[in-house]
């Protein structure tokens, strides 16, 4: 796992530390991996022309220690002060190491736009993880200056203008090409917005760790997210059975790709059930599935038959028929997914969202932003600003694993890190994938995965499906929902 924590926690530990160490050494060791991280990142040292954005906080004078070294090493090195007061320390060192200071006027000059133009390296240290809000001026201008200079961008700590703790951005940002970060990862440098201002994100550790508490945030690598293999004893049923209802006359292709999600999600058997029209679909798309045909009534579910997880919701359609079937799938006594129009079933039903809160079983829920805002009432786009904000608050707010689709997946869960999943690809974002996604997770569930842990393993292999899908002719290519089924065995494949 890659670990986050929230910037107060990092505040606290380096606090800590810095009790223990001499005046000055935490910085010291910061500057030195931002150093090392900038010479591996250029052809030679010597001769290079650095540019450092320097602002007033601690960031700026880790820019302007490790431009010290680079200096010593024969760089050319200009700092670009931009604060109030840099750090007298850091600028002392610098000035003594053979590098120079310039002040910014506000706005920039022509002087400044040259000087960045002219870097072949660029560090951005103007704010730090404390910052909030959008950029002020100078330092606006100077993160747009920065951004489109053709040197490498290098970011310390996190890219000024994004929000440490929750990605979030708000106006003017450095458009980092490398982010070198201290101790441990910040939210935001792994959520969007945010996190694809950061380009490749690099941790220096400065001997936090110890002084860390639990992580907030997560993100997964292929060792965290392998299912359970079957063994020599396994048939179909210890694999795990999995029940979908899914699709309707209006959308019948949601059945056969969420039954394919199954299918090629390991479930030892899949129980599909729908109207008849997309019954016979699946029938022919996925004979290994076994098919019922249901309408809405009481006993709808053991017409079905015996399943250890539910998935209901992709491609059901609005109306009476979708919330009965969604209802009767939430009083289950087995994980439920809910999905597509399942959840806008429940955003439209109190009955429904009392049924969602009652339920004692795990219960996944896997909205795009526009599904989320429906379901708590909040505009979309300030979820997509927050995502990890509104990912938590609904998984508070509704009792169950929430994964918020999107650039960034996040799967929330109370009182857990929060999942974080950046396999995916922009070419995801094509109909009939989330379906996959619903009957992909399902089969995890039914093969007895726990909800966080079988919604970020999903979202992982299913991201992953989608990488190599794009990617079969060199470079990526658009690919359909089928492309994305096809290719989640490859997937599979990677975590051995």
């Amino acid at each position: 796992m890659r670990y986050a924590h929230e910037v107060g926690k990092v505040r606290a530990a380096e606090r800590a530390l810095m009790a223990r160490l001499p005046e000055g050494a935490l910085m010291e060791r910061a500057a030195a991996g931002l150093a090392a991280v900038c010479a591996r990142l250029l052809p030679r040292v010597y001769g290079t022309r650095v540019v450092l954005l320097v602002g007033g906080g601690d960031n700026g004078g880790d820019a302007l220690y490790a431009g010290a070294r680079l200096a010593r090493r024969g760089a050319r090195v200009v700092a670009l002060t931009a604060g109030r007061s840099a750090h007298a320390g850091g600028v002392a060192a610098l000035r003594a190491a053979g590098g120079r200071t310039a002040p910014v006027g506000d706005p920039p000059g022509a002087a400044v736009a040259a000087e960045l133009d002219a870097a072949e390296l660029i560090i951005d240290g103007l704010t730090g993880i404390g910052g909030s809000g959008a950029l002020r001026e100078p330092h606006a201008a100077l993160a747009r200056l920065a951004s489109r200079a053709p040197g490498t961008v290098v970011a310390c700590d996190v890219p000024s203008g994004v929000d440490a703790g929750t990605g979030e951005v708000r106006g003017e940002t450095v458009h980092a090409d490398v982010t070198v970060t201290f101790g441990t990862h910040k939210p935001g440098l792994l959520v969007d917005p945010g996190a694809a201002r950061c380009g490749v994100v690099e941790l220096v550790d400065i001997g936090l760790g110890a002084d860390l508490p639990d992580p907030d945030v997560v993100a997964a690598r292929p060792d965290d997210v392998r299912p359970p293999a079957p063994g020599p004893e396994s048939d179909k049923y210890r694999r795990g059975v999995v029940g979908i209802i899914a699709g309707s006359g209006a959308y019948p292709g949601a059945a056969v790709l969420s039954a394919g999600g199954g299918v090629r999600g390991g479930a030892g058997m899949v129980r599909f059930a729908s109207d008849e029209h997309a019954v016979e679909l699946v029938r022919q798309a996925r004979p290994e599935t076994v098919t019922t045909i249901i309408e809405p009534g009481p006993d709808v579910l053991e017409r079905v038959g015996r399943v250890q997880a539910w998935v209901v919701g992709p491609g059901l359609g609005a109306g009476e028929r979708a919330e009965s079937l969604v209802g009767a799938v939430l009083g289950a006594d087995v994980p439920v997914l809910v999905d597509a129009d399942g959840l806008n079933a429940v955003s439209r039903s109190d009955a429904l969202r009392r049924a969602l809160l009652r339920r004692e079983r795990p219960t996944v829920l896997t909205p795009h932003a526009g599904e989320l805002s429906r379901l708590v009432g909040v505009p979309r786009d300030a979820i997509e600003a927050r995502r990890l904000e509104h990912a938590r608050r609904a998984a508070d707010e509704l009792g169950a694993t929430v994964l918020l689709k999107g650039s960034t997946t996040l799967v929330a869960e109370t009182d857990r890190p929060v999942r974080v999943n950046r396999t995916g690809t922009p070419w995801l974002a094509t109909a009939g994938t989330g379906d996959v996604l619903s009957g992909l997770i399902g089969a995890l569930l039914a093969g007895g995965m726990a909800a966080l842990e079988a919604a970020a393993a999903g979202a992982y292999l299913h991201g992953l499906a989608a990488r190599l899908a794009a990617g079969r002719a060199g470079a990526e290519a658009p690919i359909s929902a089928e492309d994305v089924l096809a290719a989640l065995p490859d997937a599979f494949r990677t975590l051995d």
